[in-house]
């Protein structure tokens, strides 16, 4: 017989339930005695109006979360249970606590995600649907995930989120979606709404729901691809905008991976940036540009294109870049003939990390090829040619030619 879950027996002062519209009656018996045998007890207004009032110490998330998160570091020693929403580690507050509290000092018991109802009501497989939550965060992040054929599961913020979505989807193309909103789920209120996007009239329900959305894209949709090479016209620029050609070829030579940081030295309107994000929702990006009315350029093209997270900063190299977390990738779209800017980024970056720069001047060209010369790596020239009208007729049209450096630091290099 398989042993009772237990803190004293694995020797967790933390333990993170998760609990479903069933509520309290759907946790084994294992699993509640985490609950009842807490001294302390910490969730939202909802969970903890589950649990019988007996005179222990209850505690509400607070906002920001944060807040409570510091003080409950103060609690170790203590028998404490926070109750969450479903899978604690599926946007819930188990992924937050791992990064503050070591693991072996935590026990994490998932009830089944919104992610596996809502799959499992509509017969869906999870690991062909993509999964993003609209709670706390804008609604712009919807903007990468609208791609024909897509299946999307959204997290909602409240009642109104429904509507919201309907409305965006019409207004990129997308009304012919599908849309399935899944209220309470594993509990008897449970309800379920259906509609096309185009044709979304349900009233505000529950906040408590989740959307399922089967993207299909109209004549007139508009379709961002995630490979790297979005049109000029994606983004507002004062045209220092690194053009599409050469985007694509410079965020190829950057490599983007998972969790991966880039500074983007120089951002302009911040496309490098925003399209490394847009590659992997798990890259991470921090922009440097000096000139404000661009970083609010940088700030609107992140919102537009649906990036969440990209840091951005008001200063110039080198100065700016010295109390930055080390990079994974480095792109210089501006300022590579400046002054200490390729010796500091070159020192920050981490071994096996990439360095690409940029540059339009014989000054620049001259930069790179000294640095070239002592670190190696490649240069490449770029030069794009597009056809526009000539008279009646058409020609090609010169861009300006670009050259391009790019290096990766060795394994072992001191940093």
């Amino acid at each position: 017989m398989t042993p009772p879950i237990t803190n004293a027996r694995v020797g967790r002062w933390l333990s993170v339930v998760g609990i479903g519209e069933d509520g309290l009656e759907g946790l084994a018996p294992s699993i509640r005695a985490l609950v009842d045998t807490a001294d302390v007890l910490i969730g939202g207004e909802r969970h903890l109006a589950m649990v019988p009032k007996d005179g222990r110490e209850r505690l509400a998330w607070p906002s920001p979360i944060r807040l409570l998160v510091d003080r409950l570091e103060e609690m170790r020693g203590r028998r404490v249970c926070v109750l969450a929403t479903g899978d604690p580690m599926c946007f819930g507050i188990g992924s937050t606590l791992v990064r503050r509290i070591p693991r072996e000092e935590m026990l994490i018991v998932p009830a089944p995600s919104a992610l596996a109802l809502t799959c499992a009501r509509l017969g869906w497989p999870e690991h062909e649907v993509d999964l993003l939550t609209l709670h706390g965060r804008p609604l712009a992040l919807l903007e990468s995930h609208l791609q024909p054929g897509a299946r999307l599961v959204i997290l909602s913020d409240d009642a109104k989120t429904p509507a919201k979505v309907a409305d965006r989807l019409v207004e990129r193309g997308f009304g012919d979606s599908r849309m399935t909103v899944l209220e309470r789920m594993g509990g008897p209120a449970e309800r379920r709404l259906e509609a096309l996007a185009a044709d979304w009239r349900h009233p505000p329900g529950d906040d408590f729901n989740t959307i399922a959305v089967e993207l299909v894209a109209g004549p007139d949709a508009v379709i961002r691809p995630l490979i790297p090479g979005l049109p000029d016209d994606a983004f507002v620029n004062d045209g220092q905008l690194t053009k599409r050609e050469v985007r694509a070829t410079t965020l190829s030579a950057l490599a983007p991976s998972p969790h991966a940081l880039l500074w983007d030295v120089g951002a302009g309107c911040g496309s490098i940036a925003i399209e490394w994000l847009r590659i992997d929702r798990r890259c991470r990006a921090i922009a440097i540009e000096p000139r404000d009315q661009r970083r609010a350029m940088i700030a609107e093209n992140a919102m537009a294109l649906g990036v969440h997270g990209l840091q951005i900063l008001a200063g110039t190299a080198p100065d700016t870049l010295s109390n930055l977390a080390a990079p994974d990738a480095i792109f210089i779209g501006g300022g590579a003939s400046a002054d200490g800017v390729i010796e500091t980024c070159w020192t920050a970056l981490k071994p096996g990390g990439r360095l690409v720069a940029n540059v339009v001047t014989l000054e620049g060209e001259a930069a790179l090829l000294a640095w070239r010369s002592r670190l190696g790596g490649s240069l490449t020239r770029i030069v794009i040619s597009r056809a526009e009208p000539v008279g009646a007729f058409q020609g090609w049209r010169p861009l300006m030619p670009v050259t391009q450096w790019s290096v990766t630091k060795p394994w072992g290099e001191a940093v």
